[in-house]
């Protein structure tokens, strides 16, 4: 082989290793982002707000499913809290009733949490009594906001949701927790809350488990028609254990 061409076949092969490097480089850099969220809610008060003027109420935070989600804020009042108030029930704390703007999105739980606060802030709200439940796709946001904000709930109630059993490691250990499931759900299977129940249970939580036999998604009407679910909410006080 001659010099000539050896030298082009290196040159050649140089060329080649060179152009197979990786052409990237990494920038240190910064910069805020700001999301925004426009949500319609329905608020109710106690018969008794208006009456008494230096005392402050429990609150409840309810979190509808995804088939209320949307630009029609009277969808919220088909199930939950929302719905038994339209039939005239009569409950002893402010109930916060949000509706998730996306059809086809989660619920975004930070923005939820800042509407709670200006609520909260603008009401006579006993901060140690703010009480957490959500149905379906909104009981998914309900596990979700208890792992994000460990310090706001005094309790939660949460039907037929959905929930990564790691959550249990995050949740407020004080924080009693009663859990709905129809036996026969198709949409979200059982075994969500069955494992989250179980997780919970061996790391030493206060869980209450209500499984529905022959009931499928729909367990909340039977849950929320549950009078002793919102007796067991009025007992419970942030800082009580």
């Amino acid at each position: 082989m001659s010099k000539k061409i050896l030298l082009l076949l290196i040159t050649a092969l140089t060329f080649q290793s060179c152009s197979a490097q990786p052409k990237y480089h990494l920038v240190d850099a910064e910069q805020e982002v700001v999301t925004k969220e426009n949500f319609s809610y329905y608020l109710y008060y106690p018969e008794d707000y208006e009456d008494v003027t230096d005392k402050k109420f429990p609150l409840l935070l309810f979190l509808h499913g995804g088939g209320e989600s949307g630009d029609s804020l009277i969808k919220v009042r088909r199930n939950g809290p929302p719905k038994l108030i339209a039939r005239g029930k009569k409950f002893p704390f402010l109930i916060l009733a949000p509706q998730n703007p996306h059809k086809k999105k989660w619920w975004d739980t930070r923005a939820v949490k800042q509407l709670l606060d200006t609520i909260v802030a603008n009401n006579r709200v006993d901060k140690s009594r703010i009480y957490l439940t959500g149905l379906s796709r909104g009981g998914g946001a309900a596990w979700e906001m208890a792992v994000q904000f460990p310090e706001t709930f005094a309790a939660m109630a949460v039907v037929c949701g959905m929930t990564p059993v790691p959550y249990a490691s995050w949740i407020d250990k004080n924080m009693p927790i009663w859990v709905f499931h129809g036996a026969e759900d198709k949409s979200i299977p059982v075994s969500e809350s069955d494992e989250m129940v179980k997780k919970l249970r061996e790391m030493g939580y206060d869980v209450r488990y209500t499984k529905y036999k022959g009931v499928g998604h729909n367990s909340w009407i039977q849950a929320y028609d549950t009078e002793t679910l919102y007796e067991w909410f009025v007992k419970q006080k942030r800082g009580m254990k």
